[in-house]
């Protein structure tokens, strides 16, 4: 994996409104069809990262796990659960994952 890459794709997602973050608008994001990625950080709870397992598995919505720490530094939010909308940014994201 690219870090660095990854962080830059994070943040030029999240300026160009193509990122979402919290449980319950990822978990909207991914029920209508409309999520092209779901990112967790690594220090998501067990509880959480098997819930969007689950859900990501049944949806057919790929599912990364990012090292501890990167998301809050390339969006600069302490969310642990982003979804990337389908698209151009989402395709990037698989790419240099």
């Amino acid at each position: 994996m690219n870090e660095q890459r990854a962080k830059g794709m994070l943040g030029l997602a999240v300026r160009a409104r193509e990122a979402c973050f919290g449980d319950d608008t990822c978990t909207r994001l991914i029920e209508s069809g409309k999520c092209g990625m779901i990112l967790l950080d690594g220090e998501t709870g067990a509880n959480t990262r098997k819930k969007y397992q689950e859900l990501c598995e049944r949806t057919s919505v790929p599912l990364v796990v990012l090292p501890q720490g990167l998301m809050g530094e390339a969006t600069g939010r302490t969310n642990k659960v982003a979804a990337l909308r389908k698209g151009a940014f989402a395709e990037q994201m698989k790419a240099c994952l």
